[in-house]
């Protein structure tokens, strides 16, 4: 007789763990060709980047062995205790947080350092998933709406304040899940809406912008009048109206991207944008990044051969802009490959998430395939000069522990709900 350990082994869905073991090795060979300017590097040298993220990667194993040994329904029952707990680290960041690069972000425990705000991610994940699954819960009602946007709102504003909006943008990836599960769609259309405006107001100016919208709504108004006159009459107002509030917030971006954004925010979204070149300054780290990722063409140059990876010119290259690595040294044979792996993995989350009985587990995989593919995206765009630099890590490649471990528990807690999927709810 098979035991509910055995079937729960047997249920594991060893294809995500393969998936989880490529991105984690082959991410290891470009931190380990980022951080040594030396061919023959000794691998086991734990004073090094690579050498640390070895570490990091040993000490997954026993984090992943207990995810897994623990109840499934345990991550269920507590979701609101992770969630309070990793906001209360996030509160005391204020308190006793360590302040690097500009930011009070991290927690400095011997020679190692802990961000809160990757692990946050998991917490939030099951707290929204927790929330969705009460049997009252229904998303049309605008009190539950709420909540599950002030769950979200927590954790941005106190990222935010830490200074580090990067990662605090992490957060709004959760609206695709909420689209998911029965989100009004004038949410995201809106939010979409709100965004092209902002990037347009910067990109053209608010006066050409305004003279575009006015046209566009008296084109509009002049069609119903001639057309559909019973639809004009009692469509008018909230014409009028829809176009005062546009007009408005065309004219608000330019005071917040002057006013309330701080300097080297404006400096980014201006170079992106081409408004201004700064190839020394705030964007040398993209102009470096698109030049070394060129110069590796179709194939690359090798391992360890990428003179400009080796020789250091882009910053942070083991880390936010890891992808030039594989850029310059992999070709674009290489970058191609990473980027499917990662298209793959995070189809087969979402193709495992859909197969769940449970709604709690069916929500948490939705969570967590949204943060990797924000992730993804938003990294290799900001490499590629696509967005702007918002200090955003590639899962299971830039280096560090707390981006790993976060990542880590994120996608193991999901292969332990699914494992237990056919087993009685």
């Amino acid at each position: 007789m098979r035991t509910k350990s055995s079937n729960i082994i047997s249920n594991i869905d060893w294809l995500l763990i393969l998936f989880y073991i490529a991105l984690c090795f082959i991410g290891w060979v470009n931190i380990y060709a980022a951080s040594t300017p030396e061919e023959n590097a000794e691998i086991l040298n734990f004073s090094t980047k690579y050498g640390k993220q070895l570490i990091f990667f040993g000490l997954s194993i026993p984090l992943i062995l207990v995810i897994l040994f623990i109840e499934s329904k345990f991550y269920e029952q507590f979701a609101s205790i992770f969630y309070l707990i990793s906001m209360l680290t996030l509160i005391g960041l204020f308190v006793f947080g360590k302040t690097l690069k500009g930011a009070t972000s991290w927690y400095e425990i011997g020679s190692f350092t802990l961000q809160p705000s990757e692990f946050a991610k998991a917490a939030t994940a099951l707290a929204i998933a927790r929330l969705i699954t009460d049997k009252q819960f229904d998303f049309s009602k605008l009190k539950y709406q709420l909540q599950t946007f002030l769950v979200i709102l927590v954790p941005v504003i106190l990222i935010t304040l830490q200074p580090d909006p990067g990662s605090a943008l992490v957060y709004l990836s959760f609206f695709f899940v909420f689209y998911r599960e029965g989100l009004p769609s004038y949410y995201i259309t809106g939010g979409i809406g709100i965004i092209l405006l902002f990037i347009a107001t910067l990109a053209f100016g608010y006066i050409a912008l305004l003279i575009t919208i006015f046209i566009a709504f008296a084109g509009l108004i002049f069609y119903l009048y001639k057309k559909k006159r019973r639809v004009f009459k009692r469509n008018l107002p909230s014409i009028i109206g829809t176009y005062l509030v546009i007009s408005l917030y065309v004219l608000s971006v330019t005071f917040i991207f002057n006013n309330v954004f701080k300097q080297r925010h404006r400096d980014r979204f201006n170079i992106v944008l081409n408004k201004e070149t700064d190839d020394k300054g705030k964007g040398y780290n993209q102009r470096q990044a698109a030049i070394s990722i060129a110069s590796g063409g179709m194939f690359g140059k090798g391992f360890l051969n990428g003179d400009r990876t080796e020789g250091g010119f882009v910053p942070e290259q083991d880390t936010d802009f890891i992808f030039v690595t594989i850029g310059e040294e992999w070709g674009f044979v290489g970058s191609v490959f990473v980027v499917l792996l990662f298209a793959l993995f995070i189809l087969r989350i979402v193709f495992v998430a859909e197969r769940q009985k449970s709604r709690f587990s069916r929500i948490y995989g939705y969570s967590i395939a949204s943060i990797f593919f924000f992730h993804f995206v938003i990294n290799i765009g900001m490499v590629l000069k696509l967005l702007p630099t918002v200090g955003i890590p590639l899962p299971f490649f830039s280096y560090g522990g707390s981006s790993l471990w976060a990542f880590t528990i994120l996608l193991f807690i999901f292969i332990r709900l699914d494992a237990n999927r056919t087993l009685d709810w």
